[in-house]
């Protein structure tokens, strides 16, 4: 989560609140705005302290019309009463709310299927709070095996966790937090991820192993997890070095089963030993949840797993977190079962094929360049064409923004710092008609961005929000 501070702007608010926020009388309903940075004296009537929050945040962005973030923003209502009625369950009292926990490991075993784990019934996993911790559990996971294996030398070797420096800021994270060396494999013209054989040569007796990304943030593509898996393949027999892979499938680990089946990236490849994804983004559940799978036993150290006798029960757990909401857990479980097979498919496909249509569209203006299409995550990135001297992908943003759309403009990293892109992530819900709204509101742009005498940004990083 972000780290706030203080505030060292005034706290008092003189002026009452609106009358007609008192639920029976208006003139009871006239007390003193309550403080911003400090707890008010005195209680609100309910109805008061709804309205105030509520109108607040009528001034966030529309999530529906949000096309930077991956995470679901709808679901249907049945979802969301299924929700309301878990959201008092803590997830970790396993022995009070025994249901919950056994939908809890349908779901794991659902994955493990899916993800063609060898023998599903003894893959290991557990659902977390989102990809992000998953990402962390499965690195403690390799970095564990790797000082068993390295006892001998460790705690004086450092070991190193070697990755393309597209990945999520999570694994800088887990580097960061676990004293970890983050080997990164630079970008390189128009490769923007993961090089399989560059990524071999980066490995050595201290690599805990090698995470290969299903699904760019960057722009939406796959990394070749079957040539890295060869890659390293080919590594063991010059060298010996035996460096497991885990695939960070945060949104593809939810796409490719259903649209790309004929792709080789997930457990029937012998050196994938765990695979993360976020419930939350193309797993299509509100906020809330992710999922980590380790191939068997073998592949999660047990003296990582906690047992705890907790309300009166034994509980394996593999956390960092403790209590958490059982809802979207719950919301896993009924898309599922809701869905199946063919409905993801349908979803899937229904929005990649408007990533793609749209990705067309943008093309067509003349204006821009595609970098990807969404033909792989229903996700595309775009930069201004050569010829386009009068404004940049920061100015689109901005001017996208004031129609209520908002699309990220960012600097692609190391190697490639020239280049600036914006991306659109397709997501279930971002309709035909609203795709076409989108395009349509590009299109209107355009006319007064070309009239520029030059782009009007003066500070790139003041420009987006979106940092990786």
């Amino acid at each position: 989560m972000p780290l706030h501070k203080g505030s060292d702007k005034p706290d008092e608010r003189p002026l009452s609140v609106n009358p007609f926020y008192g639920e029976a009388d208006p003139v009871g309903g006239m007390t003193e705005a309550p403080p911003k940075h400090r707890l008010p004296t005195s209680p609100l009537p309910p109805s008061t302290a709804y309205q105030v929050v509520h109108d607040e945040l009528m001034l966030d962005g529309n999530s529906r019309l949000n096309l930077a973030t991956f995470v679901t923003t709808w679901m249907e209502p049945q979802a969301g009463v299924l929700m309301g009625e878990c959201r008092d369950k803590n997830m970790i009292d396993k022995d009070e709310y025994p249901r919950t926990a056994e939908l809890e490991r349908r779901c794991v075993a659902m994955l493990a299927d899916l993800w063609n784990a060898p023998d599903p019934s003894t893959a290991v996993g557990c659902s977390t709070t989102g990809s992000s911790e998953a990402c962390m559990l499965a690195g403690m996971a390799l970095k564990r095996r790797w000082a068993q294996r390295n006892a001998d030398r460790y705690p004086g070797a450092r070991p190193n966790l070697v990755m393309g420096v597209n990945v999520q800021v999570c694994w800088e994270k887990f580097c960061n937090f676990w004293e970890v060396e983050a080997r990164l494999v630079p970008m390189e013209g128009e490769r923007f991820h993961l090089d399989p054989q560059a990524a071999a040569e980066l490995c050595d007796e201290n690599t805990i192993g090698v995470v290969g990304i299903l699904g760019s943030t960057f722009d939406g593509s796959y990394e070749p997890i079957a040539d890295l898996c060869a890659a390293l393949d080919a590594l063991q027999e010059r060298t010996g070095l035996d460096i497991p892979v885990h695939v960070d499938g945060a949104s593809g680990a939810m796409v490719a089963p259903f649209l790309d089946e004929d792709l080789v990236w997930d457990f029937r490849l012998p050196r994938v030993a765990s695979i993360n994804t976020s419930g939350h983004k193309y797993g299509l559940v509100y906020p809330g949840v992710g999922w980590a799978l380790w191939r068997d036993k073998e592949a999660l150290p047990e003296e990582l797993v906690f047992r705890v006798n907790y309300l009166g029960g034994d509980m394996p757990t593999f956390a960092l977190n403790f209590s958490r909401p059982g809802a979207q857990v719950v919301a896993q479980y009924y898309t599922f079962l809701r869905l199946g097979r063919e409905g993801y498919r349908a979803v899937q496909q229904s929005t990649r094929d408007v990533a793609r249509g749209v990705a067309e569209r943008v093309e067509a203006l003349g204006d821009f360049r595609l970098l990807t299409r969404g033909d792989e995550l229903p996700v595309f990135a775009f930069t201004t064409a050569p010829d386009v001297h009068a404004f940049d992908v920061f100015d689109v943003s901005r001017r996208l923004r004031e129609r209520g759309w908002l699309v990220p403009a960012y600097t692609f990293p190391a190697n490639r710092e020239d280049l600036s892109v914006l991306r659109v992530v397709c997501r279930n819900g971002f309709s035909t008609d609203l795709a076409d709204m989108f395009v349509d509101d590009l299109g209107s742009l355009l006319p007064e961005l070309r009239r520029q005498p030059h782009p009007s940004t003066d500070s790139k990083g003041a420009a987006t929000g979106f940092h990786h």
